[in-house]
């Protein structure tokens, strides 16, 4: 394998283990539809401030998300309409292959 090619898929690995924090994930999905506050997210996500904040930084960090102050209230939305998608898309395809990527100990 050349060394491009290597570089390459080591990007999109670091980007897809991006998306293998449970509270990555329900940070994003609370955004889908719409930009909320990091009170909102905390509420919806049912976890403490501290680590709410902790990643949306990362989020941000990686340019997924953007902010928008207002006041002293940070709001937070979605920055790339494919991320959606891809979220959209995991969904659809767990749909048909929740059972089997459940089961699965190799992950």
């Amino acid at each position: 394998m050349e060394q491009e090619t290597f570089d390459r898929l080591e990007l999109k690995a670091k980007f897809f283990r991006g998306f293998g924090n449970v509270i990555k994930l329900a940070i994003l999905e609370s955004l889908i539809d719409g930009e909320k506050s990091v009170g909102e997210i905390v509420e919806l996500v049912e976890c403490k401030q501290s680590r709410i904040s902790n990643q949306l930084a990362c989020l941000r960090d990686c340019d997924l998300v953007r902010t928008r102050r207002e006041g002293r209230r940070v709001f937070y939305s979605i920055k790339d309409a494919q991320v959606i998608e891809m979220l959209r898309m995991a969904d659809a395809i767990l749909a048909r292959h929740a059972e089997q990527v459940y089961s699965c100990t190799r992950m």
